[in-house]
């Protein structure tokens, strides 16, 4: 990235939560990315006026506004796909939040609109930024994998806002195919004691080597976030990761790749390979929602 942008794109956040606030902070500091976008407004469904001097616009003006050029979307994820579509046909360029839709042939058409646009649809995997998985990545490089399991809790999470666990877990199981290479399904349950707000998915994977790999989405109330992990390689065990410090500024690392996208900087062959992976995880993703529940 040039230290002096010729231009800058202007951009508007699509829900303003967690993700979406951290989004607007890394969009006014003064960062090498942030230097190129210049942050126009947010949309969102409550009437919040004004945040930290940044102006609420209505959805229709963001879409419309030859202002906008780059929408981020941090809304829950059932509105991802349609959010997405609305700014591609207005000519803008997408950055989402994982997972990108709730199906495999949604995100190939949304990947198709935007080849047809000419425009950049990015899906943020700022767990592929973190210390832990750079620890895993250079842990796991070069060794025979024999088994492994990823056992992921937390409190519970509404279905209807964030996909079938499967997808709302993405993060996870993209951590597996990135370690590990492109996996195929096994086999795959759903416990659901919904008046208790529990469930249980556990998943079984293997690797192109037949490895086994079991991944477990467990949650309910009182559940902490957690992540247990466990591989099993030739040449020995790895149990858990250390405590290798803070994930630092991945939101802004992912600004970063965005960025290096619009400018035309990451090579075609990165990309096609990014894109691969993304439609690997969501056909798996569909595959195990289908497992658990039958259509029909």
């Amino acid at each position: 990235m040039n230290a002096e942008p010729e231009r800058k794109f202007g951009v508007v956040v699509v829900g303003v939560g967690r993700a979406g606030s951290l989004r607007m902070r890394d969009l006014r500091s003064p960062h090498a990315s942030s230097a190129f976008l210049n942050l126009i407004g947010f949309v969102s469904r409550r009437e919040l006026g004004n945040i930290d001097g940044v102006q609420q616009i209505s959805l229709e003006d963001a879409l419309s506004s030859p202002e906008v050029e780059v929408a981020y979307i941090c809304s829950e994820s059932a509105s991802h796909e349609g959010h997405i579509r609305q700014f591609l046909d207005a000519g803008k360029h997408v950055l989402v939040e994982y997972p990108m839709t709730l199906s495999l042939a949604a995100a190939q058409e949304l990947w198709a609109l935007a080849k047809q646009k000419g425009k950049v649809l990015h899906e943020e995997h700022v767990e592929l930024l973190m210390e832990e998985f750079a620890f895993l990545k250079k842990e796991v490089v070069g060794k025979e994998l024999l088994k492994g399991s990823l056992l992921f809790t937390a409190a519970p999470l509404e279905k209807e806002r964030f996909g079938f666990p499967a997808f709302s877990g993405i993060s996870r199981l993209t951590w597996l195919v990135a370690l590990f290479g492109e996996l195929s399904l096994v086999s795959a349950t759903l416990e659901e004691r919904k008046e208790e707000q529990y469930m249980k998915m556990t998943v079984s994977l293997e690797t192109k080597n037949k490895c086994p790999l079991l991944w477990i989405e467990e949650k309910g109330p009182g559940l902490k976030r957690n992540r247990y992990l466990s591989f099993h390689f030739k040449s020995g065990s790895l149990e858990n990761v250390p405590n290798v410090g803070v994930n630092k500024n991945i939101f802004l690392k992912d600004q970063n790749i965005f960025v290096q996208k619009l400018l035309g900087q990451v090579p075609e062959k990165e990309l096609a390979a990014e894109k691969k992976r993304i439609l690997h995880c969501l056909a798996l993703a569909e595959e195990i929602q289908e497992r658990c529940h039958p259509k029909k």
